[in-house]
């Protein structure tokens, strides 16, 4: 019966991806957090296994699931009707209900920006196998973002395990054939990869990361080679126009880097939903 209603109402397919969303943009929050220091955790735990030192003793095990959420300033444990989405926020006016300490706005935002994102994505494909798994890749790359603009990194567990799913998905033509996936994930990681060592070789500095390698490998094995470079021309625009007006306003240091796998991850959004559009456009503005 269900199934049957979002097949024939689009409101309540779109309603019902909003809310969804919604829950799955707490679930970032805690993904955007707790996965880098689970990160750090293990290259210790690798560093003191090379150095031949005894491993630490963790006083309680720490990953995405356990602990509970709890508050950062006095540690009391968040209960679960403290914990809905926007609306726990609203409530408590953005503050512990224990200690009112004040609570970054950013979960809330990450929360709305995650429900609106995915309600985007049901509008444009309906229901079926290929909102399933556009809602997968919508949400990690929001996460992707969220990380690397906190910590300038792109976690190989999110990219490669994506990428591969990419490839897979190829061979039922459900974003692209598998002709188009192969040569994207190549090309996608070889493009970014020669600019990275001929720059590298030109200036003696590196100018990105090799997480941004992977991550438009994974957009070009989702997507294809065909949408390698309208990603590229509107990550490296607006990048570099958030970049300059940023220096312009001294909100970022001319010196810091600045993590380009959110650009990456947005245009790559953005060619899963309008990118057929957009070529099309491009294609009759220039005449060819």
């Amino acid at each position: 019966m269900l199934v049957e209603t979002l097949q024939q109402s689009m409101l309540m397919l779109v309603s019902l991806t909003f809310v969804l969303g919604l829950m799955i943009g707490s679930f970032l929050n805690v993904v955007v957090y707790r996965l880098p220091l689970m990160m750090q955790k293990a290259w210790r735990r690798d560093c003191l296994e090379y150095l031949e030192l005894p491993p630490e003793q963790d006083a309680e095990a720490f990953n995405l699931i356990w602990p509970g959420s709890r508050c950062p300033s006095c540690r009391a444990e968040i209960k679960p009707h403290q914990n809905i989405p926007i609306l726990s926020y609203l409530l408590l006016r953005g503050k512990c209900a224990n200690c009112s300490a004040h609570i970054t706005w950013r979960y809330p935002l990450l929360e709305a920006f995650t429900a609106i994102s995915s309600a985007m994505v049901a509008l444009h494909f309906g229901y079926g196998i290929a909102l399933a798994f556009a809602l997968l890749l919508t949400w990690s790359l929001i996460a992707l973002s969220v990380i690397d603009i906190d910590h300038q990194l792109l976690p190989d567990s999110i990219t490669l395990p994506l990428l591969w799913l990419g490839l897979l998905l190829s061979l039922f033509s459900l974003y692209t054939d598998s002709h188009s996936a192969i040569i994207g994930a190549i090309a996608g990681y070889l493009s970014l990869w020669s600019i990275y060592w001929l720059f590298k070789l030109l200036t003696g500095k590196e100018g990105m990361g090799y997480g941004d390698f992977k991550l438009l490998a994974l957009l070009g094995a989702w997507l294809g080679w065909q949408f390698l470079p309208l990603i590229i021309v509107l990550a490296s625009f607006v990048g570099a126009l958030i970049g300059v007006v940023s220096i312009v306003l001294k909100r970022q240091d001319i010196s810091r880097p600045i993590p380009f796998g959110p650009y990456l991850a947005g245009a790559g959004w953005l060619a899963l939903i309008y990118g057929r559009e957009i070529n099309q456009f491009y294609l009759g503005i220039t005449g060819l």
